[in-house]
């Protein structure tokens, strides 16, 4: 009860005499205590979704503006209770209410000390899902790097396809990633398929789509952007299971469609605090060594671009991701470095986007299959 009443007093102090909150707390005047993140956690029970303070605190979004309700000023805005549904809602209310939270917790004092309420949480003592559970569709831009698109062939050759491709760039190349079973959140062991030995890694920025998008044209895509994550494009080099070559080209399928291979997260940057999306670092190490270290002004075909294409082809909706490539530094890579490498049992992935966080997890060997099994056998 001690708490329930210190956060009440916070919160009256808060308000203004017209019963709203202060002005510069709302939208409208653009301002916010401090910048966030969004984010979906677990303690105990159902998922969260959480506003991620200083990378470090999380805020309970359901639980913060259910005690914000108790006060009779506050205009009643009904928060979704997953991530699809804020970012539907984002433009309708919601982010407003989601400043007013950060505002009311910061200017409160609140997030440590006496002051603190139980749904402020530690993010190093929750467990941290994947930020969107789960998207329509995933997009992922394949060989969306110059320096990416030759890599796998010899650094002679892997000169000549980046001077044709800045010479013509083509169109964007999209494929569809699984969602339900392939997406992971943070901290996840991610699988290493039995009798596949050729598992890479792609460190990619990931655009979440705020609103329907259908013909969007590239000098409108920024308003289709809720905000920006970080996925891993894990792929399995290995080709067709028991052919050396086949009619069908590459397999997608079996490159990308594994369970685990697409860590997402940590959480959700929205668009209004990220800077320019074409200029930031991207690295990957495996076992403490850099494999991947690059910018995205090495991009091809921009975020915009891919989402122009997206676009053309099906509708977005609220949630999708789009991956937009990964740069150079693959594993199967040989120009980067002399020898190929994949992963195997036990390797452990950090993967960085300035701005954006850091995905950790541990490559782990599934388990062995029944003599029944069928396919890759």
């Amino acid at each position: 009860m001690r708490q329930v009443r210190n956060t009440l007093l916070v919160l009256v102090a808060v308000c203004s005499v017209s019963g709203s909150l202060s002005v510069d707390a709302q939208v409208g005047g653009g301002a916010v205590a401090e910048p966030f993140k969004l984010g979906t956690f677990r303690t105990t029970g159902q998922p969260f979704v959480g506003i991620v303070l200083k990378d470090s605190i999380v805020i309970d979004v359901a639980a913060a503006n259910a005690e914000l309700l108790m006060n009779p000023h506050v205009p009643a805005v009904q928060v979704p209770a997953d991530m699809r549904g804020i970012i539907s809602a984002y433009e309708y209310g919601v982010q407003r209410r989601l400043y007013d939270i950060v505002n009311w917790v910061v200017r409160g004092n609140m997030l440590s000390g006496d002051r603190r309420p139980g749904w402020v949480h530690d993010v190093a003592k929750i467990k941290t899902l994947a930020p969107i559970l789960y998207p329509t569709k995933m997009l992922n831009a394949a060989a969306n790097y110059y320096a990416h698109a030759g890599e796998s062939s010899s650094p002679e050759e892997a000169k000549k396809i980046e001077a044709n491709l800045r010479a013509n760039r083509g169109t964007p190349y999209l494929f569809l990633k699984p969602t339900v079973g392939a997406i992971i959140g943070n901290g996840d062991d991610f699988i290493i398929p039995k009798g596949r030995d050729r598992i890479d890694w792609e460190c990619e920025i990931g655009v979440v789509i705020a609103k329907p998008a259908k013909y969007v044209p590239a000098a409108q895509a920024k308003d289709y952007i809720f905000g920006y994550t970080i996925q891993l494009d894990m792929s399995d080099r290995g080709g067709r299971p028991g052919e050396k070559q086949n009619r069908f080209g590459t397999d997608w399928f079996v490159g990308k469609g594994h369970d685990t291979f697409a860590p997402m997260g940590p959480w959700i940057v929205p668009k209004e605090f990220y800077g320019d999306v074409q200029n930031v670092r991207q690295t990957l190490t495996v076992n403490g060594k850099m494999m991947q270290d690059a910018r995205s002004t090495d991009m091809i075909h921009t975020v915009a671009e891919l989402i122009e294409y997206g676009s053309s082809i099906m509708t977005l909706f609220p949630g999708d991701v789009i991956a937009a490539g990964s740069p150079a530094g693959t594993g199967m890579s040989r120009t980067v470095r002399t020898e190929q490498i994949f992963l195997k049992d036990g390797d452990k992935i950090v993967a960085t986007i300035e701005g954006i966080g850091t995905l950790t997890h541990t490559a782990k060997a599934e388990a062995a299959t029944p003599v029944t099994a069928t396919g890759r056998q």
